[in-house]
């Protein structure tokens, strides 16, 4: 049997990766990558959890969190096609100037 510690570690590790995604990418296809990553991690906390004390709740909230998580993609995917035909780059910085 693995402990529930490893699968926080590893939930915690991929969070780490994720916000370093967000921080330091200015590409919106990683971008959304590395909020779907955090989002993951989060999900890995919830089973985890939810297997340690022997109940649903937590499966249940990943699988409203995994829900989220497409409508999320469907949304950014848009944005991002309007990104690109705007600017004709994906780069976030570059959108600045579509403000007032």
């Amino acid at each position: 049997m693995v402990p529930a510690e490893w699968y926080l570690l590893l939930s915690g590790l991929m969070f780490c990766i994720g916000l370093f995604g967000i921080l330091t990418r200015r590409n919106a296809l990683l971008f959304l990558m590395s909020v779907e990553l955090m989002l993951n991690a989060a999900n890995i906390n919830l089973v985890a959890f939810s297997y340690q004390w022997g109940n649903v709740t937590g499966q249940t909230f990943s699988l409203f969190t995994m829900a989220l998580a497409a409508a999320e993609v469907a949304v950014g995917i848009g944005i991002i096609l309007v990104l690109y035909r705007n600017f004709n780059d994906i780069d976030v910085t570059k959108a600045t100037t579509m403000r007032w």
